[in-house]
């Protein structure tokens, strides 16, 4: 179901993305690496959060970790990860399958800093065992989203062969 929400929310948008169905679970960023024969920091992995009485998604590199005191200072309130529940019932996506596409409710989508190396990341598709392949530039235009700088600094370092 929740596939198909992203595969709608591309057709109504006129995007034209291929939504790659795995065989194999893609649930966490380590499966989706391996998966898709990538480094994890390729993984664009969307963290669901509630912030005081709304719910937002952040979407970092994969290997990347919220830094606290960056957060609060960005939205003046400590991160808190939603629950399974709340996140099913929000996006319309399972845990593992989060992604900012083909969303049930309106939420506000941030992009962190820790993408924007990369010529190419892979966001989930609503499943967990599916996702795309975009260009950070590209999942900014397409979901509306704005950019945040949210993370842990971090050290890139880039793979010619990816």
């Amino acid at each position: 179901m929740s596939v198909e929400s992203v595969k709608a929310y591309f057709e109504e948008n006129g995007l034209n993305y291929e939504i790659r169905e795995m065989d194999q679970g893609t649930e966490t960023v380590e499966a989706a690496a391996r998966a898709l024969g990538v480094e994890p920091a390729r993984i664009a992995k969307t963290l669901a959060l509630k912030i005081k009485s709304r719910y937002i998604l952040v979407v970092t590199k994969g290997d990347a970790r919220i830094d606290n005191r960056k957060f609060k200072l960005r939205f003046q309130v400590k991160a808190r990860m939603m629950t399974s529940d709340e996140v099913l019932e929000t996006t319309g996506h399972p845990v593992g399958g989060v992604c900012p596409f083909g969303l049930k409710k309106r939420m506000d989508i941030y992009l962190d800093e820790s993408l924007k190396p990369f010529d190419r990341v892979y966001p989930a598709a609503g499943s967990g065992n599916s996702c795309i392949e975009i260009s950070p530039e590209a999942l900014c235009r397409v979901t509306g989203a704005d950019w945040v700088d949210v993370c842990r600094s971090y050290r890139w370092q880039a793979d010619d062969n990816q």
